[in-house]
């Protein structure tokens, strides 16, 4: 049994490690399930994550590797099984970041945000953290990003007290100026979706320094939202990954100005998660635009 044969009949891959047939090496734990290395007997290594609890999470996860490995421009581990029980992957090395490797990172990721998406949204909901992810497609990015992308998560946060409701009622307020300062329209991007620092993983993909994108919440949206969610938390080389992108693709007169914009999702869906910790922060994004 080996990776050409798991390939070929991915459907046998729970039955074979039902029977031992997989060498399992625990790795911790994931969203309600684990995390493990498995090891095929011809030494070949894969990546699992497993659920305790069934959902559609792996699944869509699944979805959006598959969606941005599509164009082959960037680098996406291989997804050989997603199914509700567990996501099964290609195994892939993490190492040093370096400049090249942001450099090249930088490179295709504005490739894969041209390869572009069929709408603003996709065609199934996805799953971030525990969250569900609104993906109803929409003609334009600033009511997709209102409706489906910041609205739902500031109710949460308001009624979960993470956002009192004066600090709800300020960003309410900052919601009906996102069509005004979204700057110029742009067609939708094919985002990773959840492209914070710990998302990528810097090491070796062929022979050169590049890094992987996994664990995406993959959509059609809007490219500055990418950028932003990686400032967010700060990435290594993070100016040479915005500068080779720039100049792929240039970025719209302005984008430094709507990284708060752009922040204010992920920083809603931390409020939801994390509690009012995130409420200042969260608020001083709104109040940038």
């Amino acid at each position: 049994m080996d990776l050409e044969y798991l390939r070929a009949h991915p459907e046998t891959i729970p039955r074979l490690v039902e029977h031992q047939r997989i060498r399992i090496t625990p790795l911790g734990g994931a969203k309600g399930g684990r995390v493990e290395r498995w090891t095929l007997d011809d030494g070949t290594d894969l990546f699992a994550k497993v659920t305790a609890e069934p959902s559609d999470a792996l699944p869509a996860e699944g979805r959006s590797l598959r969606w941005l490995a599509e164009p082959g421009v960037a680098a996406v581990p291989e997804v050989l099984l997603a199914v509700p029980e567990m996501l099964v992957t290609a195994w892939v090395d993490g190492g040093p970041a370096t400049v090249a490797g942001a450099e090249r990172f930088g490179r295709e990721l504005a490739a894969l945000h041209a390869s572009g998406a069929p709408t603003f949204g996709a065609e199934s909901d996805g799953v971030l953290a525990t969250l569900t992810l609104r993906n109803t497609p929409e003609p334009d990015w600033p009511t997709f990003y209102v409706k489906h992308r910041c609205e739902p998560f500031l109710r949460q946060a308001r009624d979960a007290g993470a956002l009192t409701a004066a600090q709800a009622s300020t960003i309410d307020a900052a919601l009906e100026r996102v069509a005004d300062a979204a700057g110029p329209p742009e067609p939708p991007a094919r985002l990773h979706g959840d492209l914070w620092s710990g998302n990528v993983l810097p090491g070796r993909v062929g022979d050169v320094d590049g890094w992987w994108l996994i664990d995406p919440a993959a959509y059609g949206g809007h490219r500055e939202t990418d950028l932003a969610m990686l400032a967010l938390f700060g990435a290594p080389h993070l100016d040479r990954v915005l500068a080779a992108y720039d100049e792929v693709t240039p970025l719209a007169p302005g984008w430094r100005d709507r990284v708060g914009l752009h922040q204010l999702h992920p920083l809603l869906v931390h409020c939801v998660l994390f509690g009012a910790g995130y409420a200042s922060q969260t608020l001083a994004a709104a109040r940038s635009f």
